[in-house]
């Protein structure tokens, strides 16, 4: 059997007042469509599990919202960010009870399942054109030239924008010796904030 939590009531109680109907119509739809639910506050605000995160509910200064865990899934394509139906202003701005209640039991569906949103298909990361005063630099410093081809695309990518990025000539010098020096020791361009270092 599903279980409220207390701090939802009270997070619908000092909701502003138009608010307060369509959270509890929400909540309540949501137990009727899913018995075994379970609700908590995540991130503030109140959350309905089953097997993962199923949907949340807010309320704002002049809208609520409501939305899907796996929304592109749920509504076949559509990804609202956090409210899959936008600014709710009343009950009349979310779809059909029956409806509302078709999507929950697909997202539940889609928990006990197991099933994963798909990521977005990473873009393969593409070297910049060194430019000549670096590689002439690199050239003369064997142990700084094997470790930024040792680097993976983006890091030295970053040498290469840091040091190009420069406005003025010194600058650009002072930034190419600083490089030449981080590289000679095998340092990535990050080195100061990476947790390995």
């Amino acid at each position: 059997m599903g279980k409220k939590d207390p701090r939802v009531d009270a997070y619908i109680a000092k909701s502003a007042d138009f608010a307060k109907p369509i959270l509890r119509h929400l909540r309540k739809l949501v137990h009727q469509a899913d018995p075994d639910i379970e609700e908590m506050l995540k991130w503030g605000m109140p959350s309905f599990v089953h097997a993962g995160i199923v949907c949340n509910m807010a309320a704002f200064k002049q809208h609520c919202a409501f939305g899907f865990w796996k929304s592109k899934l749920v509504l076949a394509g559509k990804d609202g960010a956090m409210g899959s139906f936008g600014r709710v202003k009343s009950p009349k701005d979310l779809p059909s009870d029956r409806k509302l209640a078709a999507y929950i039991k697909k997202a539940v569906r889609l928990n006990l399942e197991d099933v994963k949103v798909p990521g977005r298909a990473r873009r393969k990361a593409t070297s910049l054109r060194v430019p000549a005063d670096f590689v002439r630099a690199l050239k003369s410093q064997p142990k700084a030239a094997a470790a930024f081809k040792a680097l993976s695309t983006s890091h030295r990518n970053e040498y290469v924008e840091w040091v190009s990025g420069a406005k003025q000539p010194a600058t650009r010098a002072r930034r190419l010796a600083t490089a030449l020096k981080w590289l000679s020791e095998g340092k990535n361009y990050n080195w100061k904030y990476d947790r390995r270092a």
